[in-house]
């Protein structure tokens, strides 16, 4: 595959059908989770499990941070011609050393204080003894799913995008069956859940590590000079995508506490189930964003403005299509997806149509903005990436979390992302346009 030359739609469609099923089924993990642990415990179970959501958004984003920061770099250096290749692995290996670094210190801190943590998360009573029941066989297996984010951004720029896919596949589908065996056949509940879980994540592990021993894999560990500050650069360049995720943990915190405070079990049953909703329409605008970054950065590398413009122009459509899709969904059959991911009561189906039709209003502009971000880091403005994450993912959405119920009643807090949503999207737009135009002259400055 030439990033440089190749044909831009052939390129942009072979990655986006890579990075679209690694992303879908790295959601599956908490999704197919969620459903059987909802099936088997009811609504608490669901709930429990929107307890422990912001856990793997912590674990996944610092894999983001190190992969997407790093590949971005990686790619960027290849992009300005041949000799590149040892200060590119630099990178990689900087990369390497802090999801090392990263992974042992969020290990600690869930081994040893995962009540805490869940009481944080907004867990309460019967949620509590569920969410650390599935947790526990999770333990052993945390850094690995940091160290998967991080491999499979590498693998997609190192233009093995395929074997990303096959590994994430191998495990998601380990855990889909290993799922209903532990949980329904050994009658394991909410601990077979996240055994399955555990040992997926496994198995994608080693399926990536085969590419290390393949002819095209380019990816050396080095010797890297200045490590600290390439680990800064990598953590600016990444920050905004490692936020996405750490925010999306914040808002359900946030979220959690709210309404518990206001609405009470039930109307967290209910988000639990949004929250899986949403995770599948970031996931869909991750591979977009994913899809987009090797052949962006890679030509931005070489100063090609015409190509990056093109590659803009397939993704936007693509984002375009998501956004329809899950909000056309969110607001025709709030139901089916409740029944999917627990066995509800009828308090739960009365009130699951109004929350989800209020919140789906999001998923029109939600991969716009994630997508904006992966645009941004991959043109080295990390500024505006910064500015849409933040925005997004606390200060708005945050201020409205909390002002909302206050000033306009309880159920007002379900419109707190479509206003947030609505705000973000202006001000990209406005940034994409204007870096965009820059793309005629701009060549990317040395790192």
């Amino acid at each position: 595959m030439d990033f440089l030359n190749g044909k831009i739609k052939t390129l942009y469609f072979k990655y986006l059908a890579a990075a679209f099923g690694s992303a879908l089924i790295t959601s599956i993990y908490s999704i197919v989770d969620m459903a059987m642990v909802g099936q088997y415990h009811g609504p608490e179970g669901s709930a429990a499990l929107a307890v422990v959501a912001p856990v793997w958004n912590i674990i996944y984003s610092f894999g983001l941070l190190m992969g997407i920061g790093g590949s971005v770099l990686f790619s960027t250096i290849r992009g300005r011609g041949d000799g590149q290749e040892k200060q590119s692995n630099e990178y990689f290996t900087a990369s390497v050393i802090g999801s090392v670094a990263l992974a042992a210190i969020i290990w600690l801190a869930v081994i040893f204080y995962d009540r805490e943590l869940l009481l944080l998360f907004g867990a309460q009573d019967a949620t509590l003894a569920l969410a650390r029941e599935y947790v526990a066989p999770i333990k052993f297996a945390i850094p690995l799913f940091l160290f998967n984010q991080m491999l499979a951004a590498y693998l997609r720029n190192d233009k093995n995008p395929a074997l990303a896919t096959g590994a994430v596949l191998a495990g998601g589908i380990f855990n889909v069956f290993g799922d209903y065996f532990f949980v329904f056949t050994c009658d394991m509940g909410a601990y077979g859940a996240g055994l399955a879980t555990a040992i997926g994540s496994a198995i994608t592990f080693v399926v990536m590590l085969s590419h290390f021993f393949m002819k095209k894999n380019t990816l050396r560990l080095v010797k890297p000079t200045h490590l600290l500050k390439k680990l800064r650069e990598i953590s600016v360049t990444g920050f905004s995508t490692f936020f996405i995720d750490v925010a999306m943990g914040i808002l359900t915190i946030l979220f959690n506490r709210q309404i518990m405070h206001y609405l009470g079990t039930n109307a967290l049953a209910v988000y639990g189930v949004i929250v899986n909703i949403s995770t599948f329409a970031q996931c869909c605008a991750y591979s977009v964003g994913q899809a987009s970054q090797p052949i962006i950065s890679t030509n931005f590398g070489a100063g090609k403005g015409e190509r990056i413009r093109q590659v803009l122009k397939y993704a936007l459509g693509t984002t375009a299509f998501f956004s329809i899709l899950w909000t056309a969904l969110s607001l025709a059959v709030p139901n089916m997806f409740i029944r999917i991911f627990m066995t509800p009561t009828p308090e739960v189906l009365q009130i699951a149509p109004g929350i989800m039709r209020c919140y789906g209003i999001s998923f029109i502009l939600l991969p716009l903005n994630i997508f904006s971000t992966y645009y941004f880091q991959a043109l080295m403005k990390p500024k505006a990436a910064f500015v849409v994450s933040v925005a997004r993912g606390f200060i708005v959405s945050g201020i409205l979390i909390y002002l909302l119920p206050v000033v306009a009643g309880a159920d007002s807090i379900w419109f707190a992302m479509p206003i947030t949503e609505l705000i973000v999207a202006i001000y990209v737009i406005y940034e994409m346009v204007k870096y965009t135009k820059q793309l005629k002259s701009e060549r990317s400055s040395a790192v």
